[in-house]
């Protein structure tokens, strides 16, 4: 009975242990896949159209905040009172002004992004349940979760990306 057990105790780590076959694992990178789709490309353009003033006025008052505060700084000693207290307003509505868009562009880049990940996931899903399908994939890992592998493994990420976009 001992002789049996570690007959199969052996025989299940030997097949425990034996490595997959190359062609059985494949890498992919799905955040690639998605961005370098036309349809990523499309709506990164459209959010551009969307919030490509707010983004560039508040760039600018970026711009002037920091030059108030180095202003004050360099020649806060040697202003005058009312001259410092103009400044500093001013600093604090500029500042606030960019804040408030600053937070209006992140709000409307995140929520483009949700909604392109919603409308994308599942021809994600499809284009690559096709991939497994066709190289006959038994495991995919995300490209950038690969710590270290003995030779080159198959990265489906460009036919994924073909997928998704012929699939428009």
């Amino acid at each position: 009975m001992r002789k049996l057990t570690g007959a199969l105790c052996l025989g299940l780590f030997a097949a425990m242990s034996t490595p997959a076959l190359a062609a059985d694992i494949a890498v992919l990178d799905w955040r690639q896949a998605l961005l370098e789709s036309d349809d990523a490309q499309q709506s990164m353009n459209e959010l551009q159209n969307q919030i490509g003033s707010q983004q560039q006025e508040a760039e600018a008052l970026g711009q002037e905040v920091q030059q108030l505060q180095q202003r004050l700084q360099r020649d806060g000693a040697t202003m005058s009172e009312s001259q410092r207290q103009e400044a500093v307003q001013e600093l604090q509505e500029k500042g606030g002004r960019f804040q408030q868009l600053r937070s209006q562009v992140i709000q409307a880049r995140q929520q483009s992004e949700q909604q392109f990940m919603q409308q994308a996931q599942p021809r994600l899903e499809s284009a690559v349940d096709q991939i497994m399908a066709r190289h006959d994939i038994e495991v995919l890992v995300d490209r950038n979760g690969v710590i270290q592998a003995k030779g080159d493994l198959l990265d489906v990420t460009d036919e994924v990306t073909e997928i998704l976009n012929s699939s428009n």
